[in-house]
């Protein structure tokens, strides 16, 4: 569907002559489209995936940016919800066609979402925010809790080469040697997307609290034992519920270790004009500061959140 309209991420920043923000990190403003939900699928246990058709938005957004979306008419709900890219998919010609994510139905807008069906028209503004670091490291580790694997596949697949994302302008150059997965959920009815994670040169590793499957136990203990084999080149992404995420800051602290981490913070707007986002960093003096997650996020280096 046709692009309805550009917008700037952040209020006040000028634009380059091609139309690209001067906010760093961000490849490109963010637009608002019209779309088409092209499928809905169950995923797992109260965990659903849509696809969207929205070619110009699959060719620029990155992992670990996210994009708004919300039903092109009507006013209930009034906001746009935000969620984090799954995957692109592509066309017969191998072109970007539209991109894919994950929800987990728990309130009014994902039990529409749910039932949404191929032909819908929905809005989506994006890509938005900043996404995970290029990974050039010998051994990046994902760790993921929940729906938290999300942003991962993406991930995984740019650093094994599997794909390329951001109209050419992302390139890796230090590919990494070793890509880990650890991936914690309640029990294995709620493990969602696993047959996607598996790809050639992705060591995937799941852990139940419950010992249905895998590891019996937190996913934090997963990567306890990945790092006690080796911590040198290791850079840490995580993405899950808050928890989750400080434990994991906690433990790459302790061995010294890059961590960087994807927040789902509540959004407004998504870019930048509600403050309704904002979450502590601790500034280089020592005192701490509000940033918004929508822009200056949602992945921060572990070590400037306040947590």
């Amino acid at each position: 569907m046709g692009e309805l309209d550009s917008f700037e991420t952040q209020q006040g920043r000028d634009m380059s002559d091609n139309g690209s923000c001067t906010l760093p990190g961000m490849v490109l403003c963010a637009k608002q489209h019209t779309a088409t939900i092209e499928g809905v699928r169950q995923m797992a246990q109260d965990t659903w995936a849509v696809r969207v058709s929205a070619p110009e938005l699959a060719a620029a957004v990155t992992p670990g940016q996210f994009f708004m979306i919300r039903p092109s008419t009507g006013s209930d709900p009034l906001l746009g919800r935000p969620f984090a890219l799954f995957d692109v998919y592509y066309d017969s010609q191998g072109q970007p066609a539209g991109v894919e994510f994950g929800f987990v139905k728990v309130g009014k807008m994902t039990s529409l979402m749910s039932q949404w069906a191929q032909g819908d028209v929905v809005s989506v503004w994006g890509p938005l925010g900043n996404g995970f670091p290029v990974p050039e490291c010998e051994h990046l580790i994902c760790v993921a809790g929940g729906i938290g694997q999300t942003p991962f596949l993406a991930v995984t697949r740019e650093a094994l080469g599997l794909n390329q994302y951001g109209s050419g302008n992302r390139t890796v150059t230090r590919r990494p040697e070793t890509v880990s997965l650890c991936y914690g959920v309640r029990s294995k009815n709620y493990l969602a997307g696993v047959d996607e994670f598996t790809i050639p040169g992705l060591d995937l590793q799941i852990a139940t609290d419950d010992g249905s499957v895998g590891h019996h136990g937190f996913v934090t203990q997963l990567l306890k034992n990945k790092l006690s084999l080796t911590k040198s080149g290791v850079h840490v992404y995580c993405c899950g519920p808050e928890p989750m995420m400080k434990a994991v800051a906690e433990i790459c602290r302790q061995e010294s270790v890059a961590c960087w981490l994807s927040l789902e913070t509540p959004m407004a707007c998504g870019f930048g004009a509600c403050f309704s986002c904002v979450t502590k960093v601790v500034e280089p003096d020592g005192t701490w500061d509000y940033r918004r997650t929508c822009v200056e996020g949602p992945v921060f280096k572990a070590e400037q959140l306040v947590l």
